[in-house]
């Protein structure tokens, strides 16, 4: 299930959304296989007696159980969501009550990793981002090949701060060309004292001028 589109603002695109790294639950997924396995094999040499009933009772027991943990753990895995958009970083989990956290890219300081050998191996590790505000420093664990997310972050960050000082700019053309409209009325009304112009020229120009303000 990947994060929700309707969460999502205007013009706002998903570039990384993710799962927790497989090795958060491979542990339980190898401890289910193992205890699956050892039940069979109960099933398959069980002789007549009490002795081999109380025996199956028990791997069926410890088959269930296992099967309980497993399931809320892979709900836990399946929940819980590292986003990042064109706009932010987002962090969801939770199974029936859900908590997370947004960092937008703008408030980002500093993102860094680390890993250990062995995660380095698997491909995962821990993602760390230094933001301005009240959070200050997060961690976030077991992320999937943790370099090219904090890469992916930066790549993000820049191209949002050229969008935005993109829509700086053109609003700042904006105004100005606003401002230069009354003297380019005032140049069509002399054109039109001339004769250069007619009155209904002189408005038509001045009319589209002014739906330019």
């Amino acid at each position: 299930m990947g994060f929700p589109p309707d969460l999502l603002s205007d013009d706002e695109d998903i570039i990384v959304d993710m799962h927790p790294h497989w090795w958060t639950i491979a542990p339980i997924s190898a401890l289910l296989a193992a205890v699956v396995i050892a039940g069979l094999a109960i099933v398959v040499m069980a002789g007549d007696g009490t002795g081999w009933l109380i025996l199956q009772s028990l791997a069926g027991i410890a088959v269930l159980a296992t099967l309980v943990v497993f399931g809320i753990r892979y709900a836990r895995w399946t929940t819980t969501e590292f986003v990042v958009t064109t706009e932010r970083v987002i962090s969801r989990s939770g199974v029936l009550s859900k908590e997370g956290i947004e960092i937008p890219l703008d408030r980002i300081n500093t993102v860094f990793f680390n890993q250990s050998v062995f995660e380095r191996l698997a491909g995962s590790g821990d993602l760390g981002i230094e933001s301005a505000g009240e959070g200050g420093r997060q961690t976030f664990t077991n992320v999937r090949k943790p370099n090219r997310v904090q890469a992916e972050i930066y790549a993000q960050k820049e191209a949002f701060e050229d969008r935005r000082l993109d829509r700086i700019g053109a609003a700042s053309a904006g105004a100005r060309e606003a401002a230069g409209i009354p003297e380019q009325i005032a140049k069509l009304d002399e054109l039109r004292r001339q004769g250069v112009l007619t009155d209904a020229e002189f408005e038509t120009k001045k009319a589209e001028l002014l739906r330019r303000m």
